[in-house]
This record gives C-alpha cells, sequence and structure tokens, in this order.
C-alpha cells in the first residue's frame, strides 16, 4: 500500500515556510521554526500522531512571531489535505482525550471539507512562555483548519500551568488526526452520503 506524503512550500515577502508530512509515518520528526516552543509543539504532535514531519520555517520574527506562526498553519494545512489526496477509505472523524499533569484537553475534528475552529483553552490574555505569545497558537489553528477542509474544536475544560494546557492540546491533536486519517477497510469510497468531502 502507497504512503500517504505530502510536499508544500510558500514564500511570502514576510516567511519561508517548507513543510513534508507522511501520514503513514513513524513519528520521527525535524522541525525548526526559529521559536523553540512552536517547534517543541510540532514534534509532540508528530510523534503522538505518529507522522513523520519535516518543517523549515523563517520570518519577520524581529517584527513579530505571528507572520511565521500563521503561515506554518497554513503550510500544515495545505501539506494534511494533500496528503489525504481524495480521502478514499478515510475513517474521517478523531476525537482524543490528553492529560498533562493539572491539564486535559480533548480534541475532535473531521474531515469534512468545511473548515471550521471552535477553540476553548482559558489561558491568560498576554501569557508568555519565554518570548512566545500564547495567544498565536489559536492564529495557528485558524490557518490550519482554513488551509485543510477540518471542522476541528479543541477544548480545554480546566487546566493551570500555560506550557502543560498546550502540551496536551498538541498530542490530542495529533491523535486525533492520525485517528481521522486511518483508512478504514469497510469504507468504499468517500465517507460521505454526499459522494463528496
Amino acid at each position: 500500500m502507497k504512503t500517504r506524503h505530502a510536499e508544500v512550500s510558500r514564500t511570502t515577502t514576510e516567511t519561508e515556510v517548507r513543510i513534508r508530512l507522511d501520514l503513514d509515518g513513524t513519528g520521527q520528526s525535524s522541525v525548526r521554526t526559529t521559536m523553540p516552543f512552536l517547534d517543541h509543539m510540532l514534534t509532540l504532535m508528530a510523534k503522538h500522531g505518529r507522522f513523520d514531519l519535516t518543517v523549515t520555517a523563517k520570518g519577520d520574527t524581529e517584527v513579530d512571531f505571528h507572520h511565521t506562526v500563521e503561515d506554518i498553519g497554513i503550510v500544515l494545512g495545505e501539506t494534511v489535505a494533500k496528503a489525504a489526496r481524495d480521502k478514499q477509505g478515510l475513517c474521517r472523524y478523531g476525537s482524543f482525550s490528553v492529560p498533562m499533569d493539572e491539564s486535559i484537553a480533548r480534541v475532535d475534528l473531521d474531515f469534512s471539507g468545511r473548515p471550521y475552529l471552535i477553540y476553548e483553552v482559558p489561558l491568560p490574555k498576554k501569557q508568555m512562555i519565554r518570548n512566545f505569545d500564547v495567544e498565536l497558537i489559536e492564529e495557528f489553528f485558524k490557518a490550519f483548519v482554513v488551509h485543510s477542509g477540518i471542522t476541528l474544536h479543541i477544548n480545554v475544560p480546566y487546566g493551570k500551568n500555560p506550557h502543560h494546557i498546550l502540551e496536551a492540546v498538541f498530542k490530542a491533536f495529533g491523535r486525533a488526526l492520525d485517528q481521522a486519517v486511518q483508512r478504514d477497510a469497510r469504507t468504499q469510497g468517500v465517507p460521505s452520503t454526499k459522494g463528496k468531502l
């Protein structure tokens, strides 16, 4: 059976992003975004989703991290959509909860072709982890859903430590995405009564 992989690059006047993804990987990754906290989160996602992931990104981080974080979300969304190809035989849905010490995150997603994000993650405004503004994670996921066509619900009912909260989010996201992209031998064609996703 062929592996499902894709590579997408995006260059603007603000950023350069290149992502290679193998949905049928083993969790190997090489992530270099110039933002160590985001590198850590994407590495966790790949490991727990069992995706092989290569990310290289650079941007105008001397201005702000926003452009680079958002563009990584855009390119990851496009790469996931391209790797999933025609969505034939996909499980389509994924749901996973991950505890991280005092925090817990639940991620539910649907390869629906209808981008939508619910992001209920209780983080203090202007919270920084080293020099990374954690509010940018919502921008990352907004960009991801728009460019992947995925409906994504991220809910954190409780948690205190911002690092623990976001680590749980990315691990749960990796696991839920892995569930959704698995092939179901009983599914013939696209998993929708419309015949298209």
